[in-house]
């Protein structure tokens, strides 16, 4: 069985330069819920209490879309990485 802590041992990453997560900083700057630091199963979104930000690193996304769903406010714009970028993952 796979668990999410051993997921970085069967996973690599190839980034894109471009970001294929979106954020709507002046929506994220006035959310008090922030689910999507609280959901992303990468921990991929932190928020700077100094700069009142919601920053992301979508270098680590593992594409689950959970940021863009959980997102009432749909200050999230997320798609898939471009082709062959993202995530890829060994499962064998």
């Amino acid at each position: 069985m796979i668990n999410i802590e051993n997921i970085s041992q069967i996973t690599r990453f190839r980034p894109d330069k471009e970001s294929h997560i979106i954020l709507n900083k002046e929506i994220c700057r006035t959310c008090n819920k922030r689910y999507c630091v609280q959901v992303c199963p990468a921990q991929c979104y932190t928020f700077n209490e100094s700069a009142n930000r919601l920053d992301v690193a979508y270098e680590n996304c593992l594409e689950c879309g959970t940021c863009h769903v959980i997102c009432e406010r749909k200050a999230i714009r997320w798609s898939y990485p471009r082709g062959g970028y993202g995530v890829i993952y060994r499962l064998t």
